[in-house]
């Protein structure tokens, strides 16, 4: 898997979510801008589905066995920043929602990231990096 191709293609989808979700419905632009988005993640999900699906498959295995794995773009955040400290803040509506296996009444999410591509499982206000995508030589 090339992750710097995986990166950029993550982060261009990204970027267009953030630019949808910073328009209203009457923006002239705003059915132009939702169809390029809604291309960018067929074609996410076809080069990159069958790995990310993999991955978040095995999360889903260890932290939330009772939830469904969904396409990898539905767990992408509409928006982010990160911190001061290093710490990453997400909007309420970020990721997917999961039922924890050690904790099913806590509100939990997974949440895919990129610059790194990584998956975040956030509990409350708790993140933490469940994952990482790192270069593989072989």
């Amino acid at each position: 898997m090339n992750i710097q191709a995986l990166d950029k293609d993550l982060l261009s989808l990204f970027e267009k979510r953030v630019v949808l979700s910073q328009m209203g419905y009457d923006h002239r632009d705003y059915d132009d801008v939702e169809e390029a988005l809604h291309d960018l993640e067929d074609i996410f999900n076809k080069n990159y589905g069958t790995y990310l699906e993999g991955i978040l498959s095995d999360i889903h295995k260890e932290y939330c066995p009772e939830s469904d794995v969904l396409l990898p773009t539905a767990y992408l955040a509409k928006s982010f920043k990160e911190t001061a400290d290093g710490g990453i803040e997400v909007g309420k509506d970020a990721g997917v929602l999961v039922e924890l296996e050690a904790d099913p009444d806590a509100t939990a999410k997974l949440i895919l990231l990129p610059t790194p591509t990584r998956i975040v499982l956030q509990v409350g206000k708790k993140k933490n990096v469940v994952w990482e995508a790192e270069e593989v030589n072989s």
